[in-house]
């Protein structure tokens, strides 16, 4: 990680209230192929890692049981919460909570969502977020993120190497297979940007 914990926190809490009004097309095109994966019913409870202002989260808690929103910033968890009171949703809880810390307490996770929030992390640390990830059970995970398809190009906007970490899609994937989960999708919005789908992968 490029910043420390504390340091994207406050970044983050400074972009809370015009959060929303950014946000490329692709980065609204990942968002929604995360949403459309992600499928849960509703039984299913939800975990939206790096939730941010809670728009995957808002937009999956009609059709599961229960959305928990997690992320660092307080900031954008007090968005997130208007949100939801705004929308009459009673079924998403949203709360402070990291890749490798989700506090979660023990509760039984389905589905684990993220976009646009791994890519802070360096290779190491996103082993280490998957691996705590796949320790929850879920039986799928969708992650939206910048990730390379080719090489990297620090002049394209998705790519800040001030700030950003981001991993080649063969790195993620080897992790997520590590983790125990087979990768069912592998879809490109741009060649930086894209969505992986894993499943928790048969015992049998």
């Amino acid at each position: 990680m490029k910043k420390s914990i504390d340091e994207h926190a406050a970044r983050f809490d400074d972009l809370a209230t015009s959060y929303d009004d950014g946000g490329t097309p692709e980065y609204r095109a990942c968002a929604d192929l995360v949403i459309e994966h992600a499928a849960p019913g509703p039984d299913d409870t939800v975990l939206d890692l790096g939730t941010g202002t809670g728009a995957i989260a808002l937009a999956l808690a009609p059709r599961a049981g229960r959305v928990l929103g997690r992320d660092i910033s307080e900031g954008m968890l007090e968005e997130a919460r208007q949100k939801a009171s705004d929308a009459g949703l009673d079924n998403v809880e949203f709360g402070e909570g990291r890749f490798r810390e989700p506090n979660v307490d023990g509760t039984d996770v389905d589905i684990v969502v993220s976009n646009f929030a791994m890519h802070h992390l360096s290779d190491a640390e996103k082993r280490e977020a998957i691996e705590e990830i796949a320790a929850l059970g879920p039986r799928r995970f969708v992650l939206g993120d910048v990730m390379f398809f080719g090489e990297p190009d620090p002049e394209d906007p998705f790519y800040t190497p001030e700030v950003d970490d981001p991993s080649t899609v063969g790195v993620l994937a080897d992790v997520l297979t590590d983790a125990g989960f087979a990768l069912t999708a592998v879809e490109m919005v741009h060649e930086q940007v894209g969505v992986l789908v894993a499943e928790r992968a048969s015992e049998t």
